[in-house]
């Protein structure tokens, strides 16, 4: 049965934090639990941790907004029966928050583990017990702690102990370079840090100015079952090669095992409040050095309680947590979501179809949040191997557009709604959703949360522009965030004197309310012939085909638009077979002139969206794929526009050498 156990652990762990992989009921009416457990949040409200408040709770966006074109909100009339226009934010924190689902639902299961289960007074034990030895390490209010782990259920009670304290949680991408979190912790300034084991020497290694002084290593296997850690501790091979993948020797750190064998926090310690700094997020740098977010408990618990306004949970919800806990979009739709709901979350320490699909069969998701790229290969794979994805009511996608066939497609499938939303980490990060129900649109990012106010504007001048045209979308909420950590002027060029986020999205609003964003205005492309290209547009629908794994559309102050196109290694073998070809690598796909011509086509229907100015002319294959690990892929799989155009800047400069003497300017 061992060597069972440890084949299977085999294949599952060969992918564990792999470059490839590391990447993405019908309608309910009626009330939900929403106003009760407001209730409940309000009637358990620490009265002496409240700080003086920012506004009332329950004022809408508009009412501080001011007025302007919008303020009437023309997209309420999209809202499901259940979702109110504004929510109720009490004077509480994210640490009320686990504290009230700890004491109304103690034994009901909070977290899931490769199988093993954690129920909410237990990890109510684990949060008090680490933020004891976190305070007793000396740990105050507005401290920085830095996280650089997986998803595994240390992350999460790791996380509500610091803000337990008080303290502000710095989270870190646990696949980053020594050089890459240097500059981090040279702008934080964390003094303790909570690591995984398998990279405790990034931060053990790190100059003394700037090394923490007191890091915790936690160890994923043990919050396995028993079974799996018996196995992986045998003396075979296979055992050994698993356990490297997983764990590794931490010298000069404490065990996270040692810092909750403290005793519990005294209840009557300080909380936090509403408006204290609970969360830095470095945003992903897709066009420039990461800046430190700087998110309130207000911020963090407004987004889940419009998450909780938009979905009207029920009581034994299930959320996947296949997107890492260490991004905005992770951590919102995951842990904040989650405790609000009372749901069960089941973590995953990557994207990896065998551990998700595998899951399934015990544990089957009722809300999926995600991105396209890992919808559309778990919908292959689940096709392949026979598994129904019944069951699955709520499917969210967000950080990239949302193809329609993939919706109609999932919607078959699941019998459940597949809704594309919108958000940025300044606003925690949850901005605007489909509606779930029967007026959602596919091609859209929906509608604005409960208050939620927007406006779309001239960039250049701030005035309103009308319905259907394009502007930068601006965005006044309890969501928006308090600004950038050291960095005043960055803050100050963001939000607006009177409180409106500049998002530096381009999109336009429809009549009946509902958004649609074109591009970054960072990433605009000018042409030589000063035509202003939106490279998302034509690059989403490019991803569309089978074939191309990512796309980066250049032209900037040249004669025309071309790109540069990855193939996608994981559906190439089938498209081949489809089409009669025989088997091949990608370097030689990329050559093929049957692959060649395929994308040819594919750029050609691309093309049918936009005008002959902004028309992709050219393209070149790349062999190597972007990947995170490469540092040309952000972690919700955005490409890192800057990094992949200095990497490949002579495949960029010969497709218009080539073409200079060919090709007029537009």
């Amino acid at each position: 049965m061992f060597r069972c156990l440890l084949r299977y652990l085999g294949r599952v762990y060969r992918v564990i934090f792999s470059v490839e992989r590391n990447g993405a009921e019908l309608k309910r009416e009626g009330a939900g639990r929403h106003n009760q457990c407001m209730t409940e949040a309000q009637k358990n409200t620490n009265l002496q941790d409240a700080a003086a408040p920012a506004s009332p709770a329950g004022e809408s966006a508009g009412a501080s907004a001011g007025a302007h074109p919008l303020a009437h909100r023309p997209w309420l009339k999209n809202y499901s029966s259940w979702t109110a226009r504004d929510i109720e934010l009490p004077e509480t924190s994210l640490s009320h928050l686990i504290d009230e689902a700890v004491r109304t639902v103690p034994h009901k299961v909070a977290l899931e583990f490769f199988g093993a289960t954690t129920t909410y007074a237990e990890l109510g034990d684990q949060i008090e017990r680490a933020a004891e030895g976190l305070r007793v390490a000396g740990v105050q209010p507005g401290d920085r702690v830095a996280l650089i782990l997986p998803n595994c259920p240390q992350h999460i009670a790791a996380f509500y102990a610091i803000l337990r304290l008080g303290a502000i949680v710095v989270e870190h991408n646990p696949l980053y370079t020594g050089a890459e979190l240097r500059h981090m912790f040279e702008d934080h300034g964390a003094k303790v840090a909570i690591v995984w084991d398998k990279i405790a020497s990034h931060i053990t290694g790190l100059p003394a100015d700037i090394r923490p002084n007191h890091i915790y290593s936690v160890n994923m296997i043990s919050a396995m079952p028993a079974l799996m850690r018996t196995a992986l501790k045998l003396p075979l091979k296979s055992a050994r090669a698993s356990r490297e993948k997983l764990t590794g020797p931490a010298p000069g750190t404490v065990s996270w095992a040692q810092l909750v064998k403290s005793e519990r926090i005294d209840p009557a310690h300080r909380r936090p409040t509403a408006h204290d700094i609970a969360l830095l997020q470095y945003t992903s740098g897709t066009t420039g050095l990461p800046k430190g977010v700087m998110l309130t408990h207000r911020n963090l618990e407004s987004n889940g309680r419009m998450g909780e306004a938009w979905i009207n949970p029920g009581d034994d919800e299930v959320i996947y947590s296949v997107l890492p806990l260490f991004h905005a979009y992770g951590m919102t739709l995951g842990v904040t979501i989650a405790s609000l709901c009372r749901a069960r979350l089941v973590l995953f320490p990557t994207v990896d179809m065998d551990l998700i699909l595998k899951a399934m069969k015990k544990t089957r998701p009722t809300i999926l949040p995600a991105v396209p790229p890992v919808y559309r290969r778990l919908m292959d794979e689940a096709k392949k191997r026979g598994v129904s994805l019944e069951g699955i009511r709520y499917a969210v996608s967000g950080a990239m557009n949302l193809p329609p066939e993939l919706v109609a497609e999932w919607e078959e499938a699941s019998g459940g709604f597949m809704v594309e939303g919108y958000g940025l980490t300044e606003c925690a990060p949850l901005v605007s959703c489909n509606p779930l129900n029967d007026t959602r649109r596919a091609g859209f990012i929906g509608v604005p949360f409960p208050s939620t106010d927007i406006r779309v504007v001239d960039p250049e001048t701030g005035e309103d522009v009308p319905d259907s045209e394009e502007g930068e979308l601006w965005v006044h909420g309890p969501q928006c965030f308090a600004g950038y950590w050291k960095r005043e002027e960055d803050t100050q060029k963001t939000i607006t004197a009177d409180g409106w986020l500049r998002t530096g999205d381009i999109g336009s609003l429809d009549e009946d309310g509902y958004l649609r964003i074109t591009g970054r205005r960072k990433e605009l492309i000018i042409t030589a012939g000063g035509k202003n290209v939106a490279p998302a547009i034509l690059e989403d629908r490019l991803r569309g085909h089978p074939l191309v794994s990512q796309v980066v559309v250049v032209g900037d102050n040249q004669p025309f638009i071309s790109a540069l196109i990855t193939l996608d290694a994981d559906m190439l073998p089938q498209w081949l077979k489809n089409h009669g070809l025989g088997e091949m690598s990608v370097e030689q796909a990329a050559k093929n002139p049957e692959v060649l011509a395929a994308l040819d086509r594919a750029v050609e229907r691309t093309n049918e969206a936009v005008s002959r100015a902004e028309s992709i002319r050219s393209f070149r294959v790349l062999t190597d794929d972007f990947t995170e690990a490469n540092g040309l892929l952000t972690p919700s799989l955005k490409v890192k526009r800057a990094a992949a155009l200095a990497k490949y800047a002579d495949v960029v400069d010969s497709i218009y050498a080539s073409k200079a003497s060919s090709m007029p300017t537009d």
